[in-house]
């Protein structure tokens, strides 16, 4: 299922072959520390070379699928494969929701501001709906 953020509309949209579904999505970065930028507050620098070594390890499993595909292997087999990318893509899901979790998170739930803490819990009930698909 492909993810599409659809600008300045506060949803996120989710294609699929037979269905669109939209959901409701963060407008602002719940941390309110980048609310125009919309980077992290800050990244764990083993998260994210883990991360990174994780994705180009992907990225070849996916370029492989695609091989299987051209030469018309064992649906099966395919199949097996398909699995394997996408635990691999829910790992990197989990490392990237504890860097959240640790640091914009944390922050942002800790914050005096009103509707700060709101805003962050508002944002990891729609994170966490989404990973747990």
């Amino acid at each position: 299922m492909a993810c599409v953020w659809i600008g300045f509309e506060d949803h996120w949209r989710f294609m699929s072959a037979k269905k669109l579904e939209i959901l409701p999505g963060p407008a602002a970065c719940g941390c309110g520390a980048h609310e125009r930028s919309r980077k992290a507050l800050a990244v764990d620098p083993e998260i994210k070379t883990s991360n990174l070594k994780r994705l180009r390890r992907i990225e070849g499993q996916v370029r492989g699928l695609q091989r299987l595909v051209e030469e018309e292997r064992y649906c099966a087999d395919i199949l097996v494969q398909i699995s394997s990318v996408q635990e691999a893509l829910r790992s990197v899901g989990r490392a990237l929701m504890k860097n959240h979790l640790r640091h914009c998170a944390s922050e942002a739930i800790r914050d005096t501001a009103p509707g700060r803490a709101e805003a962050m819990y508002e944002e990891l009930l729609n994170l966490m709906t989404l990973q747990s698909r």
